[in-house]
């Protein structure tokens, strides 16, 4: 994906993560040895680094510390979030090749990686979009009628953000933040969380404010955002049938489900270089790291993060 002008701009407020000095230092060695002594190609080469530094970032230690257990934590945290068996299998792969180059250069790494299960890609169809799909699919909504801007802002919410569809559809007026453009989410547990949201949701959702939502609403009471047509608060079974026409509208030759849309946004996300601390910070998963996750990433990082690596942004 390529980096606007705009997105250069916010790289310096975003680099809060940094690695520590000799990890830094051997990532750069293992790249040197790619590059130019096993002459990888250059996108290669970078995805190997993402990829090699998002482990380090995500369970920093002493290089001599990992073992194998380390990898299989990260590695299912990565399936937890809804990344594919494919890109699974590619990030153990620069794993393996990165301390494999370390134990060749007398580093004493101690991780075993017979015991770090291999990835066998699977062959039905994965539970996301890639970019290109989910990006035509979404332009290609009709906005025409009241109930057509409704639902084009429900699914570009549920994109942009990675909301569970309980989530979304427990979402209230007052849960948004207008100025920093954040939503307060009541999670699983009554566990809640901050998620950022993108200007182009912004422009639907105000749209959606001041034009739609009065007319669903009918002069009645009501705190609830999404509306059905009779004014009430809409059902997953409403939703469902939502996604499916507009599925079948645009032809799509996979099934699509709600939860294809949190595993887009994660993967998404993951596959353009965000840590996966961030990626599970803002899909609200509950995890032995969560207190360590908490404390470490705040809510302006997130919502830099997630303004420079979401594609729509």
């Amino acid at each position: 994906m390529s980096v606007s002008p705009k997105r250069r701009q916010t790289t310096t407020a975003v680099t809060k993560e940094a690695l520590d000095p000799r990890l830094a230092s051997l990532l750069g060695s293992f790249t040197y040895h790619i590059r130019v002594e096993k002459g990888m190609a250059e996108n290669s080469i970078e995805s190997y680094k993402r990829d090699i530094r998002d482990f380090l970032l995500f369970d920093s230690k002493p290089i001599e510390t990992y073992t194998h257990e380390h990898l299989v934590k990260y590695m299912a945290s990565l399936s937890e979030v809804g990344l594919v068996s494919t890109s699974l299998a590619r990030k153990r792969v620069a794993l393996k090749q990165f301390f494999g180059f370390l134990a060749e250069n007398e580093v004493a790494v101690q991780v075993d990686f017979d015991k770090v299960p291999k990835i066998k890609p699977g062959f039905q169809l994965p539970d996301f979009l890639d970019v290109d799909t989910m990006l035509a699919f979404l332009n290609g909504l009709p906005v025409e009628t009241t109930l057509q801007k409704r639902n084009k802002l429900m699914l570009e919410l549920l994109y942009a953000s990675g909301l569970r569809i309980s989530e979304l559809l427990g979402l209230s007026i007052h849960d948004f933040n207008h100025g920093d453009r954040v939503i307060l989410v009541r999670g699983k547990g009554s566990k809640q969380r901050y998620v950022p949201y993108l200007e182009y949701v912004a422009e639907l959702l105000d749209k959606y404010l001041a034009q739609v939502r009065p007319v669903l609403l009918n002069f009645k009471n009501s705190d609830i955002l999404f509306l059905n047509h009779r004014g009430g608060k809409m059902t997953r079974m409403g939703f469902w049938k939502i996604l499916r026409k507009e599925a079948l509208r645009a032809n799509l030759k996979q099934e699509i489900t709600p939860h294809t849309f949190r595993h887009s946004f994660a993967t998404h996300l993951l596959e353009a270089g965000v840590n996966l601390r961030i990626v599970q910070v803002l899909l609200g998963h509950a995890s032995l790291n969560t207190t360590q996750i908490y404390t470490h990433v705040d809510t302006r990082y997130l919502v830099e993060t997630h303004r420079m690596y979401h594609p729509r942004a």
